[in-house]
């Protein structure tokens, strides 16, 4: 493209607004796109490309000077990562910039320490280590650094699969059917899908295939009584409901009313009708306590660091902490355990995080198996392959961008014994499961 002078002052003016990160990086891009209307849609598109691309690069790009300022940012992306020539930048920087960004243009990040190379946080990096070689953390670290592609999910009440695509191909926008979840679709490109009559008909939903997953892994059934713990917005409790046929009840729990109220719209697109959304105080909210005991299929998509979706949030990199981990695991385990007590015997339950940090994730599970004892674990490789789902991670499911395509996710699945009688051969097994050193093929 021919950058001019206006589109480079209104990214870098984008990027100095985003810098602080006191707020999430998309929700701060949306309101200066609202304050900036006479934006077009190319321009919207390359200011909101270079803000996030440089937020995936920015330890590698601060790294090359002091004191890095929002233009020397968007000047040195440009040059290095989206590969604009001297030439075309020429008339829009000065002398100096000039022979800097042609040093920039020639720098290599191998000789750089891990942590800029892999483009996370030191401390994420230290916590890495403890079980994952460098070559892991370093390939895990530029699989987050590629942008992510954009999937949808079918709503199987109202279409299939193979009808959208055919639709979407008649219309000339390529795409594929996902290669696990059998109702996700991964376009190629980024389309604008929210303004399509299949968006806007309820017949498909934004959704990564890992959360599709998710779905699959609870297996909920007609008839039975499910509840989506955290809903947040709704996507996944949106595919239980599918799931279900909309036969049964579906809880949709979660603290925030603004989450819920974002839900509103999908439902009522989505030709559902088994639904509830309920606004709850707090794990320990005296709607949850009413259900003990009640419910066959509990989703546990725990509050966590969401490291596991850098290629989408790429500043969470900075808003997250060894601090607010230790606070989310405390979080974790208050969840899990009290959604837990939902569960009727025989019942199955979810645990499931977009992080790739064990201590959110098989230590979360390790210490509820430890003082529960009535809950089992089930294997998620096992669990799929009943659903036709081809994907064996091992006991736990762990996705990765890098072998998977999909948002770094893990997930559990527990169940509950038939009987409040175990022997003493169960709670060694339970009391032994404790998590071991892995690889990113086994952690992310």
């Amino acid at each position: 493209m021919h950058l001019t002078p206006p589109q480079l002052d209104a990214a870098i003016v984008a990027m100095r607004t985003v810098l602080p990160l006191q707020y999430p990086a998309d929700a701060i891009m949306r309101r200066f796109f609202r304050e900036n209307p006479m934006l077009g849609g190319q321009d919207r598109a390359f200011i909101a490309e270079t803000v996030f691309g440089i937020l995936r690069h920015r330890f590698f790009l601060e790294s090359l000077t002091n004191g890095i300022t929002p233009r020397a940012l968007v000047l040195a992306y440009l040059a290095k990562f989206q590969g604009m020539n001297l030439r075309e930048l020429a008339p829009l920087v000065s002398e100096t910039e000039s022979k800097w960004l042609a040093e920039i243009k020639g720098s290599k990040p191998d000789a750089l320490p891990l942590a800029i190379q892999a483009e996370l946080p030191e401390w994420v990096v230290e916590k890495l280590q403890h079980g994952m070689p460098d070559s892991d953390i370093l390939d895990l670290g530029l699989s987050l650094q590629q942008p992510a592609p954009l999937d949808l999910r079918v709503n199987t009440i109202l279409a299939k699969r193979a009808e959208v695509l055919e639709t979407l191909a008649q219309e000339g926008i390529e795409a594929q059917a996902t290669p696990y979840s059998p109702c996700g679709i991964r376009l190629i490109g980024k389309p604008a899908i929210n303004r399509h009559a299949l968006f806007l008909s309820g017949k498909i939903e934004v959704q990564d295939e890992g959360s599709q997953l998710l779905g699959y892994l609870l297996a909920p059934k007609r008839g039975e009584m499910v509840v989506d713990f955290c809903a947040g917005a709704g996507g996944k409790s949106l595919l239980l409901g599918a799931l279900m046929n909309s036969k049964g009840r579906l809880y949709a729990f979660d603290v925030s009313e603004k989450r819920l109220s974002n839900l509103k719209p999908r439902f009522k697109r989505s030709g559902l009708s088994n639904l509830h959304t309920q606004r709850i105080a707090d794990e320990n909210d005296s709607k949850i306590k009413r259900l003990s005991g009640k419910i066959d299929r509990v989703l546990v998509d725990a509050p966590c660091s969401g490291l596991g979706t850098l290629r989408r949030n790429p500043d969470l990199k900075w808003r997250q902490s060894a601090q607010s981990i230790e606070e989310l695991k405390a979080k974790q385990a208050a969840i899990l355990s009290a959604a837990a007590g939902l569960l009727k015997p025989g019942g199955r339950l979810v645990y499931a995080t977009c992080s790739f940090l064990p201590e959110e994730n098989q230590a979360v599970i390790g210490d509820f198996l430890a003082t529960h004892p009535q809950f089992t674990v089930l294997n998620c490789a096992e669990l799929l392959s009943q659903q036709k789902i081809p994907l064996d991670t091992g006991e736990f499911l762990q996705l990765s961008p890098r072998l998977h395509q999909t948002d770094g996710f893990f997930a559990a699945a527990l169940t509950r014994a038939e009987t409040a009688e175990i022997t003493e051969t169960a709670k060694a097994a339970k009391t032994d499961h404790k998590p071991e050193p892995v690889s990113e093929t086994e952690v992310v």
